[in-house]
């Protein structure tokens, strides 16, 4: 998929306008000052769209990179996304889908709308069990049809219980009530990695996932596709010509009147007319940042009660490809847990790239691991597909909150 335009003027004022200014009008006379803190893509957005509309913004980034979870690495000698990789909803609605097409990057279509893995369809992959051997695709196909029924069926429990509870307890309801949905053998290890790719999806187990709030997201049109030269360009672009501080790490804001002061760890005060902050919700939950005032108890209370997932990619580099030319490669288990997941990128991008990916309980124990532990880890589950796989030319692992 590749989206395109003609026109060469990239860091128009217009376009930028038309994307980031739809309800800010034009300042006149003195120019009003804000502080961005936080360098990811809704901060550097945000100071996009200030900076358009003629605010004076200094934007306030505690790495020495901007980006936030949005990371692409290049030391494989191509791109590789080891923090957001795909844009969810390929549609005109989706004001990344501009920047994309004035940038001319390419997207790889991984799946459509109704996609019951989100950002796979069933159409390109191999999925093995523990000893190696390729389940049939008949048995994954019909255990997809399975998978969508139990998460119909928890509807009816959702609807039928004031309290919420958690994906997972639902599903054991709807099991309970329904023994012709249960699966045995393999196909139970099938079911359990349809669960698998649920959590990856959340970047949390399933019983840490809200029955009530887990499908209520606004899914925009058009499915999903991997931006195949990565995301890095997306944000160059975004922050082309923006006032960016890096290695300025917030610790105290203090909102007086008629202007905020930002004080920075060591010791230096930035002044403006407001504040925004953009800051991850990891960030807010461990108290990092101090204010005065103090957060009204309703703000408190919000950040208390928002959860923060976790998801980690480990990428390997081949000197050659040993894997079949399909978008993903999965292990099935007897628990979601120990289900695994490759992402291919050879397949969208032709280089010799694999990606694994891990979510919830699995993410954090692989954080507990040292580099060279979880490359053994990862090895573990490719060898199980792929007895003769090729040890990796070189390694890379990041973890992302979600």
């Amino acid at each position: 998929m590749d989206l395109k335009s003609d026109d060469d003027d990239l860091f128009s004022s217009d376009f930028l306008d038309g994307i980031y200014t739809p309800n800010v009008g034009k300042q006149h006379g003195a120019l009003p000052s804000v502080i961005v803190i936080g360098g990811g893509i809704s901060g550097i957005a945000a100071a996009r769209m200030l900076q358009n509309a003629s605010f004076k913004v200094i934007l306030l980034e505690s790495q020495d990179r901007i980006g936030g979870r949005i990371c692409t690495d290049y030391s494989f000698g191509c791109p590789v996304d080891m923090g957001a990789s795909w844009l969810h909803g390929v549609c005109n609605e989706n004001p990344l889908s501009q920047v994309i097409s004035r940038l001319r990057l390419t997207l790889y279509r991984t799946s459509g709308e109704e996609s019951v893995l989100y950002d796979h369809d069933l159409e390109s992959y191999a999925l093995f069990n523990i000893n190696g051997h390729q389940v049939p695709q008949s048995m994954v196909i019909k255990v997809e049809d399975t998978f969508k029924k139990i998460l119909k069926e928890t509807d009816k429990v959702r609807n039928e219980h004031s309290d919420d509870m958690s994906v997972r307890q639902a599903i054991s309801i709807v099991l309970d009530r329904h023994p012709e949905l249960r699966q045995g053998g393999l196909a139970y290890e099938v079911l359990q990695w349809y669960i698998c790719r649920m959590e990856a999806w959340f970047a949390a187990d399933a019983d840490m996932i809200s029955l009530k709030a887990w499908d209520q997201e606004k899914v925009l049109s058009g499915g999903h596709g991997l931006i195949v030269q990565g995301y890095d360009p997306v944000i160059k672009f975004l922050s082309k010509d923006l006032d960016i501080r890096l290695n300025h790490r917030v610790k105290r804001i203090v909102n007086g009147y008629k202007r905020v002061v930002v004080e920075v760890e060591d010791g230096r005060n930035f002044v403006a007319d407001a504040a925004i902050i953009t800051v991850p919700l990891g960030v807010l939950k461990g108290h990092l940042i101090e204010f005065e005032p103090k957060l009204p108890q309703w703000k408190l209370s919000a950040i208390s009660d928002l959860g923060v997932g976790n998801e980690n990619k480990i990428a390997l580099r081949f000197d050659n490809v040993f894997w079949p030319n399909v978008e993903y490669l999965g292990v099935v288990a007897p628990t979601s847990y120990y289900c695994g997941y490759f992402l291919n990128l050879h397949k969208a991008t032709g280089h010799p790239v694999l990606v694994y990916m891990a979510a919830g309980a699995l993410a954090y124990d692989l954080e507990k691991l040292s580099d060279e532990a979880a490359a053994n880890f990862v090895m573990l589950q490719l060898k199980r597909m792929f007895p003769d796989a090729s040890e990796p030319q070189r390694l890379l692992f990041r973890a992302f909150g979600n």
